[in-house]
C-alpha cells in the first residue's frame, strides 16, 4: 500500500538540509530502484520552484510499504530528521486514484 509521508522543516534550516540532502536523496533513490517510490519533492517555502535563501517548509513523499509501521519508521530514519531539518512527519495511508 502507498503511504505519505508529509514533513515539517524547522525554520531557518535551510543550511542544515543543503549537508544533508546527499543522504536524505540516496534513501529516495534506493525506494526508486526497488519500483516503490511514487513522487517526492519539497515544499518551497514562497511561490517558486527555485526559492533561494527563503527555503522549504517541508517534503511530501508518497512510497509503497508493507505496513503504516513501516512507513513511520523509514520516516523516523531520515537524516533530515536526524539532522533537526525536519521539526516532524506526518505518515498517512494513501490511495491513488488518478492518473
Amino acid at each position: 500500500m502507498f503511504y505519505m509521508i508529509y514533513s515539517e522543516d524547522v525554520a531557518n534550516s535551510l543550511e542544515q538540509r543543503l549537508a544533508t540532502r546527499p543522504a536524505h536523496l540516496a534513501r529516495l533513490e534506493q525506494l526508486k530502484n526497488q519500483g516503490r517510490l511514487l513522487l517526492a519533492g519539497p515544499l518551497p517555502a514562497i511561490d517558486s520552484l527555485d526559492p533561494g535563501a527563503a527555503g522549504f517548509s517541508g517534503s511530501l513523499v508518497v512510497a509503497e510499504f508493507a505496513s503504516l509501521t513501516d512507513a513511520q519508521a523509514w520516516a523516523d530514519a531520515d537524516p533530515y530528521l536526524a539532522a533537526g531539518v525536519y521539526a516532524r512527519s506526518t505518515v498517512k495511508p494513501f490511495k491513488k486514484v488518478l492518473p
